[in-house]
């Protein structure tokens, strides 16, 4: 009986293999096992047989070195042995690269030796090689655990200067570090660079606010007689949700865990969150690259054409999509461009905004053809008459316009366009996400009937209010915004009691009877409103209990969250 041919192969395979490659073999082994002492063996059985180790494998065992410093009995052999490997590297002259560094950086903040670790970061330019965010962490985390906070914000500088941003870990440990040697404006900075960074921040995050907060220190920081009017303005160019104009009030803060409404009332403090926006730095930078690039691609003239008429008649709320609500649900035998569908969200926004006509953005080819249907011509000169339509040129992208009129003018934008294409990814915005959330109005038609969904009453971000309160959304398991665990953080000495704000509101209503989605959609883009009290003037007193909360809160004019 012969032998089966794969054995063979086998066996031949096995008699051809350099020691170079049995030694990667095994080691590979070694690592997937994570056997430390195999592979070192491995090692000091290939440096007396002289067998020719390169970067890789060399790397693999740093990689193997540094993983077990976290288990006592495998640490000291770790250390010793991984630094006895980065010397043969430096010897036998192979350079290193990022993930050498990674490596050999761990093993140096497992000693303790943070300096070294940084050091090592800051040598990788004669080697060309490029640190990420995880080569940088060794010597973070080292220099934090060691309240070294000076050299920590060090290592942050310079991950600045790579280009290399710090994440919630990363963010946490600063924080942590500034609330520990009690730097009270390094702990207000990584607080708001938490909310530009994370949604939601996990549990062991929460419990370092909450202890700065519960703290000694926090409670002798802060301002006692703060321009009201000064914060007020903050609050509005960044966008609503934050001032940055540092701490508010004196004394102890109170931290409660509760839950957000609906409508984005807080159900401790009684405060109203933002929907929030991105800031005026940011938005005149996002209209100024949308126009850059539409007049890459698009005739300079019909563009700069738009943007001269936008200025003279810029007094829109909304810009509609034509294109994407007219092909709505079209794709069938007998469907085309539905006008039907468009007049209906024209009608709506009109109805909705006080009797103000919203912008419809419409390609020449589409508002043609409907012209040329006798029994839409009466409805298309009505939108005319009213400024309601803007047709695009022949050859352009509808988009660059509808785009460009919303960032502009800061108001609405009606369609469903999920805004994926390269257009958008042309844009690159980080902050494109936050926009799309704050001005883009969905849509639908259930029988004929249509149903807008706006954007949401609040954004599920870190928020700091007029009053100096702040609102931690902690994550967790949930997946509805309602269920959501929030840290309500206040001072009783800038806050009155609620029950007191229930009885001035009780004694004092405005009989405004607008609708609140009318006083909602202005406020988008003129400023502020009395979002304390419900559509009718009173508080909702379920949205503002919760048995589980300390309820204080101040009586406050507070810009809307929301529109329409």
């Amino acid at each position: 009986m012969g032998t089966p041919k794969n054995t063979v192969e086998k066996k031949k395979k096995k008699k051809n293999q350099t020691p170079e490659s049995q030694f990667q073999f095994d080691l590979n082994l070694c690592s997937k096992n994570k056997d430390l002492h195999g592979a070192i063996a491995l090692y000091q059985s290939a440096i007396t047989n002289n067998t020719r180790l390169n970067q890789h494998h060399l790397n693999a065992l740093l990689y193997l070195c540094s993983n077990s410093v976290a288990d006592p009995s495998l640490r000291d052999l770790a250390l010793q042995n991984g630094f006895l490997v980065f010397d043969r590297m430096s010897s036998m002259a192979i350079a290193p690269n990022e993930a050498t560094i990674t490596a050999v950086a761990r093993l140096a903040a497992a000693r303790g030796d943070g300096d070294y670790a940084f050091g090592l970061v800051k040598g990788m330019g004669k080697y060309n090689a490029v640190p990420r965010l995880r080569t940088y962490d060794p010597a973070l985390y080292c220099f934090c655990e060691k309240l070294e906070a000076e050299k920590a914000y060090e290592v942050e500088e310079h991950m600045g200067s790579a280009g290399v941003g710090p994440e919630e870990p990363e963010l946490a440990a600063l924080l942590k570090v500034s609330a520990e040697t009690k730097r009270e404006d390094r702990v207000y900075l990584y607080l708001h660079k938490l909310r530009s960074s994370v949604r939601s921040v996990g549990e062991s995050t929460a419990k370092i606010i909450r202890g700065w907060f519960c703290g000694e220190k926090a409670s002798e920081v802060g301002e006692v007689n703060w321009d009201a009017g000064r914060i007020g303005d903050a609050v509005s160019r960044n966008g609503g949700g934050w001032h940055g104009r540092g701490w508010i009030g004196k004394g102890d803060w109170v931290v409660s865990e509760t839950r957000i409404a609906s409508s984005g009332r807080c159900g401790s403090c009684g405060e109203r969150l933002f929907c929030v926006d991105i800031d005026d730095e940011e938005t005149e930078r996002f209209a100024q690259s949308v126009a850059s690039l539409a007049m890459e691609r698009e005739v300079k003239s019909n563009f700069r054409e738009f943007q001269d008429w936008l200025e003279k008649h810029g007094d829109y709320e909304a810009i509609v999509d034509g294109a994407n609500i007219g092909l709505y649900q079209q794709n069938f035998a007998d469907g085309g461009f539905s006008v039907s569908q468009l007049d209906a969200v024209v009608r709506e926004l009109y109805n909705r905004s006080g009797n103000k006509w919203p912008l419809v953005v419409l390609h020449n080819k589409r508002s043609r053809a409907i012209l040329e249907n006798a029994s839409h011509r009466k409805l298309v000169n009505e939108w005319v008459d009213n400024g309601v339509l803007y047709t695009t040129p022949n050859g352009s992208n509808d988009d660059w316009y509808w785009l460009y009129a919303t960032v502009k003018l800061k108001c609405l934008l009606v369609t469903n366009d999920e805004m994926r294409d390269h257009i958008f990814e042309l844009l690159g915005s980080s902050f494109f996400l936050k926009w799309k959330e704050r001005h883009q109005v969905r849509y639908t038609f259930v029988k004929g009937n249509l149903q807008l969904q706006m954007p949401p009453p609040y954004s599920s971000v870190i928020q700091e209010s007029e009053k100096g309160t702040w609102h931690v959304p902690v994550a967790g398991d949930c997946t509805e915004d309602s269920e959501k665990t929030w840290l309500c953080i206040t001072r009783p000495s800038v806050h009155i009691p609620l029950d007191a704000v229930l009885q001035n509101v009780e004694t004092s209503q405005n009989g405004d009877d607008l609708s609140c989605d009318v006083k909602l959609l202005r406020s988008c883009t003129s400023g502020s409103v009395d979002s304390s009290n419900t559509s009718d003037g009173s508080l909702d007193l379920s949205e503002t209990r919760d048995k589980r909360t300390i309820a204080v809160t101040g009586k406050r004019k507070e810009r809307s969250s929301s529109t329409f």
